[in-house]
């Protein structure tokens, strides 16, 4: 498994208020930031038990669905609905971001 896996975890732990704020003014973007998130860490896993272009696939996957993560909280942010993210989360999810990139290019 990639050492970025327990960073995404992380991230999701500290993201639960976050959540918990936007679900309340925004479900759907709540319900998409979940799927998002979730996305990540459970495509990491599951690449981490493939080889070949299965393991590449989802791994791109992870990286897609790393930086919509951090599109909705941003975009949470843009409306109002969450103060700024606090920067280790999104420092946390840039390196993911950018471990992905240098995984799948």
């Amino acid at each position: 498994m990639l050492r970025i896996h327990h960073v995404v975890l992380d991230a999701l732990r500290t993201m639960r208020p976050a959540l918990a704020t936007i679900q309340r003014n925004d479900p759907d973007l709540a319900r998409q930031l979940r799927r998002a998130a979730s996305s990540v860490a459970l495509n990491l896993a599951e690449g981490s038990g493939s080889a070949g272009g299965v393991r590449h696939a989802r791994h791109r996957t992870a990286l897609g669905s790393a930086r919509e993560t951090l599109s909705c909280l941003q975009v949470a942010e843009a409306l109002g609905y969450i103060e700024a993210f606090p920067a280790d989360v999104v420092a946390r999810l840039r390196r993911v971001i950018g471990t992905l990139v240098r995984i799948v290019s």
